[in-house]
């Protein structure tokens, strides 16, 4: 079939898609008091940071993306940590850059800056980030995509990291870096590394073309596309760039948010890739390492009308429990999100408009976003950070502003949503424009709690009080045989009726970490039936790599060793 056919019969199901939206409106029958009560605790949590974009009026298009965040157990105490990018003046003299922050969780949400001590306090224009045990030593790395050479600091299991980046060939350039994800690309048991790039920017092209953009500085589709980097773990502490015969290189885009998992139902790890103003990219893998674009064919391209739009975060989840992950895009002021429902068969239709999960950030450019259940009812809920790039947008679009509070959409069931704007998770006086966040349970008490990471403003800690009297449970995989974090495991948790699914990723939203132990709300159920741990992810696993317990107790953490 031709392209131009394809794409005119996708047109047309756009058009039915619209009018089943527009016309078969979902009845919610829930109760309108909101279960979701999130608090601003900022300040007793002592974690002060301040981002800055090294914005002085130069309108610098890195300035703009800000940069995502990282929550880990960096130190293995059971607690989990927070790592937060930082930027500087540009162009960036290393001396003079504010340095990225980690701050040790010293227990109920009390942080630490243990930034300089741990020698993580790498002074870039830090923009990605993602989290794995790369060399499967017990302890979690940090990798970090920056504008400039990327970066890799080593765990060393005594609170301190190395900067291993030489060592192991991962700097990547001197590119405009996005987001990171690790993954197991060709069934070898140890993790490689996809590293997403934006776009090729040069200071003097964009002194040139200032003076004549309006209302708008020079943006992406002012420089050129690069390809996306894929690096090889070889197994002996280094890595071998393999971009181009693994066919990730063939295509090229404005890449921001990425995540890996197993997208077209094979058994082997995928990665999409959010695309600014392109299509966006799904890399199907073979597992032996080859990749091939099929973002257009699977239906992650474009929306539903077929257009391209500013994608920047996405997340990933089981909404419908059919066993299969969707997708959650985050995207541009005036453009709804995209939510990808998985299909019968392999490949996604955009839902958006039936699950109405995009009504009240349409006016606002989104970013970081996450699909996690705040309210424990057994559901995923939705985080969106919400804000413009540009401090002056409401004199060019009145309907949006540079600082513009975050929302939640409360799941009514599977795939209708609705937001809570009597429930913003932000005081009054601390909107803020809103990038990376992360989505953990960082004080133990079995919710999901919020980091926030500002433009050039105060990082947010928001704490989950929503108190619903709803029980959970929570999962961490060490693998053995697989990569020691697990990562692309799929795990089903049965209660009752309902069996829930969620994967390990490393590396999502928007450049952002966050999940490797994975939360499920039980809702009522105090008892959970079974666990099943697929470790290598597949959906037909051999025996031997699944793991079953059954009948545990709700409201603990359980920790499965392969």
């Amino acid at each position: 079939m031709r392209a131009d056919s394809i794409y005119s019969w996708l047109k047309l199901l756009a058009i039915v898609g619209i009018a089943h939206g527009l016309f078969c409106q979902p009845s919610f029958s829930q109760s309108d008091s909101p279960n979701i009560r999130l608090v601003d605790v900022t300040a007793e949590s002592q974690l002060r940071f301040e981002h800055v974009d090294g914005s002085h009026g130069n309108h610098y298009l890195p300035e703009f993306m800000v940069a995502g965040l990282a929550t880990f157990d960096f130190d293995r105490d059971g607690w989990l940590d927070c790592y937060l990018l930082n930027g500087g003046n540009l162009p960036l003299d290393p001396q003079e850059s504010a340095g990225n922050y980690l701050f040790r969780n010293q227990g109920s949400m009390r942080f630490l800056n243990v930034s300089q001590e741990s020698r993580a306090d790498e002074k870039h224009f830090g923009l990605g980030v993602a989290i794995a045990d790369y060399n499967n030593d017990g302890f979690q790395d940090i990798y970090v995509s920056n504008f400039g050479p990327n970066c890799l600091l080593h765990n060393n299991g005594d609170g301190t990291f190395t900067n291993v980046t030489s060592e192991a060939r991962v700097g990547d350039g001197n590119k405009f870096g996005a987001g990171v994800t690790f993954l197991d690309m060709d069934s070898d048991g140890d993790l490689d590394l996809f590293c997403g790039n934006y776009v090729q920017f040069a200071f003097d092209r964009h002194r040139q073309l200032l003076p004549k953009a309006f209302p708008f500085p020079p943006g992406p589709k002012d420089f050129p596309y690069v390809a996306d980097t894929l690096f090889r773990n070889d197994g002996d502490g280094s890595f071998s760039d393999v971009s181009l015969d693994s066919g990730i290189a063939k295509v090229v885009g404005p890449s921001m948010g990425a995540i890996s998992g197993d997208y077209n139902r094979d058994g082997f790890a995928d990665i999409f890739v959010a695309c600014d103003g392109a299509a966006n990219h799904l890399f199907c893998g073979d597992g032996k390492g080859h990749f091939a674009e099929e973002g257009l064919f699977s239906g992650v391209a474009f929306d539903l009308l077929g257009t391209a739009n500013g994608s920047m975060g996405v997340d990933a989840a089981d909404l419908n429990f059919d066993g299969f992950e969707d997708l959650f895009v985050t995207d541009y002021s005036g453009q709804l999100p995209m939510l990808f429902l998985s299909q019968t068969q392999f490949g996604f239709g955009d839902a958006i408009r039936q699950s109405q999960a995009g009504r009240a950030v349409l006016p606002h450019a989104n970013w970081g976003t996450g699909l996690i259940d705040l309210d424990n009812d057994s559901d995923r809920d939705i985080f969106i950070c919400n804000g413009h790039f540009l401090r002056h947008i409401h004199d060019i679009d009145p309907g949006t502003e540079f600082k513009v509070a975050n929302c939640v959409m409360e799941n009514l069931g599977g795939t209708r949503f609705r937001s809570l704007p009597g429930l913003d998770p932000t005081k009054p006086d601390q909107v803020e424009s809103s990038r990376g966040a992360a989505f953990d349970d960082l004080d133990n008490d079995g919710d999901i709690d919020v980091i926030v990471l500002n433009a050039a403003a105060p990082a947010q800690v928001l704490e989950n009080d929503s108190n619903a009297g709803r029980h959970w449970l929570e999962v961490q995989l060490v693998g053995t045989a697989e990569n020691r974090d697990a990562v692309g495991a799929r795990v089903l948790v049965t209660t009752g009726t309902t069996t829930q699914l969620a994967v390990v990723h490393s590396g999502r939203s928007y450049q952002s970490h966050y999940g490797s132990r994975l939360h499920f709300g039980l809702g009522d159920s105090r008892q959970v039936d079974s666990i099943e741990v697929s470790w290598s992810g597949a959906f037909v696993s051999a025996e031997s790599n699944v793991t079953v317990l059954n009948d545990l107790a709700a409201d603990q953490v359980v920790t499965i060793v392969q």
